[in-house]
């Protein structure tokens, strides 16, 4: 086959490609600057924002209109406004507010742009260039992240038990749960489930304190266990594992699935929530990017895909496995843990 080496007129998909971060980075410094909060309900000029913030006019004055070419903002005379889907979707203290998206947090987002500058760096280096690991962030770090983060899994936790019949359960695990928002969310709907959150020593003590904090103590308790390595005790009737899979080696990932099916009673369910990639490997587009992203801080080559998800899950003795997704976009793998012992 001959190849036709004919140039187009103009490199219009490199430009695009060029340009499309730009207005994701002006929307996160507007987040991080609490613009649209303070345009909430309300119209200010330049130097009215600059004189509340007590930043320069002539710096801030870029970023507005750079809103206000993405979209973000609205425009009347000098006057700036929030247009109707940012007035929805981007004032921190909205029901409706992006932080409890899991692609959308503007921590999430920091990270991934963070990331993506070291990219090429990562692949010369063979390892991570920004790593992230919860055993060597200090208390205070891991607490202010979690409160970034705890929206996604307060949601998570809803649309989960929205979307699936919980009714009959009455114990939940919740593997590498974090500060415990999936379990707060869960046990607020469904009182009748006690739950238990399974993580890292350097992660539970936030966990509890946040489970306090929540009012939660009472149906939520908490268990330093390593998922991986360490024997897991109890019995429960569904476990849940969100972005535990997608931190893990694929024979950690195998490891801990069946840890996990040692817990779980016979009939009993798992669901996995997360990153997922298709076979193909090159979509959903947002998993392909985040796959590209986690390579800066995870030295592991997640997200995996569904294929992978089912052969772990295969191996640790579940079955009836399908693929789902969440509202929120996290990915879920559902399997059962057959009611009597299959026979080898």
């Amino acid at each position: 086959m001959v190849e036709n080496n004919t140039a187009p007129l103009e490199p219009e998909l490199i430009r695009k490609i060029a340009m499309d971060a730009n207005p994701a980075f002006a929307m996160l410094a507007g987040i991080n600057l609490d613009l649209f909060t303070m345009l909430k309900g309300k119209t200010m000029s330049t130097q009215q924002m600059a004189d509340a913030l007590d930043v320069q006019t002539d710096k801030l004055e870029p970023l507005l209109y750079a809103l206000v070419t993405a979209g973000l903002l609205s425009l009347d005379d000098k006057n700036f406004s929030n247009t109707i889907e940012t007035a929805h979707y981007l004032i921190p203290d909205s029901s409706s507010f992006v932080g409890d998206h899991p692609y959308l947090n503007p921590l999430i987002l920091s990270w991934n742009f963070l990331a993506a500058l070291k990219t090429a760096e990562t692949i010369r280096a063979g390892e991570p260039q920004v790593p992230y690991d919860f055993s060597s962030r200090s208390e205070e770090e891991l607490t202010q992240d979690f409160k970034m983060t705890q929206p996604i899994a307060l949601r998570a936790g809803r649309e989960l038990v929205a979307k699936y019949d919980f009714s009959s359960f009455r114990t939940l695990v919740d593997l590498g749960g974090g500060p415990g928002g999936l379990s707060i969310a869960v046990t607020e709907q469904l009182p009748h489930i006690q739950a238990t959150v399974v993580d890292q020593p350097s992660v539970t003590p936030i966990a509890q304190r946040f489970i306090e904090e929540a009012g939660a103590a009472d149906r939520v308790r908490v268990k330093t266990v390593d998922v991986v390595t360490a024997q897991l005790t109890g019995s429960y009737d569904v476990a849940v594992l969100r972005a535990l899979i997608q931190v893990l080696k694929p024979d950690q990932a195998l490891l801990a699935l069946k840890n996990v099916s040692s817990i779980v009673k016979p009939g009993g369910v798992i669901y996995i929530l997360g990153h997922i990639l298709d076979d193909s490997r090159i979509s959903p587009p947002e998993e392909v990017w985040h796959k590209l992203s986690s390579i800066n801080y995870y030295d592991v080559p997640a997200p995996y895909t569904e294929e992978e998800h089912r052969r772990w899950l295969t191996e640790a003795g579940f079955v009836r496995i399908r693929r789902d997704r969440l509202p929120n976009s996290d990915g879920v793998m559902i399997a059962q843990k057959p009611a009597v012992a299959l026979e080898d």
